[in-house]
């Protein structure tokens, strides 16, 4: 069952990746892509990553594309359509696509994998103590540096959105 599942992703994440480049809409291009995203954290649930699953859920298919959206409205009309590439690229680029799967094939197919059973669980509680750690192998020391970084970048959007004014003291005393 899980094998038909994954084949159902596979084709799903497939199909909308090829309708997503090839799309003259622009909008439609991220609705694909949307699906192609929501296909990928099916696999993550599939391989029971649920943890990284719902990260792909809400960060990248829900945040991403809401934030591609809101571009495309902002910066282009809905309706606009993509200029299509020239004959001689598309063959290019098919080649190089077909050279690639090719490379893609080899590779897999000259290597025997081994199914490695895995009987430990990942909680999201593990996760969060993993993180805000202070043993060995803790993550708190980047977490907090990533946090002063994060506070640095707002405080410096702010004050240039704020911009400045410029005034000569020497003309405003009177």
């Amino acid at each position: 069952m899980e094998k038909i599942i994954f084949y159902i992703l596979a084709l799903v994440i497939i199909v909308f990746a090829i309708a997503s480049v090839s799309s003259k809409k622009m909008l439609r291009s991220v609705i694909y892509l949307l699906f192609v995203l929501i296909g990928i954290s099916g696999i993550y649930f599939l391989i029971d990553y649920n943890f990284l699953a719902a990260i792909q859920l809400t960060v990248y298919a829900g945040g991403v594309i809401v934030l591609l959206i809101f571009s495309v409205m902002l910066v282009h009309h809905i309706e606009m359509e993509l200029e299509l590439a020239k004959v001689s690229k598309r063959i290019l680029v098919g080649l190089a696509s077909l050279i690639g799967l090719g490379v893609f094939l080899t590779t897999i197919y000259s290597h025997e994998f081994i199914v490695v059973e895995n009987y430990t669980t990942t909680t999201t509680e593990d996760i969060g103590f993993g993180l805000l750690s202070y043993e060995a192998g803790g993550f708190i020391l980047p977490f907090e540096v990533i946090s002063i970084l994060l506070l640095a970048s707002m405080i410096g959007a702010i004050v240039i959105a704020k911009g400045t004014k410029l005034t000569n003291k020497k003309n405003d005393t009177v």
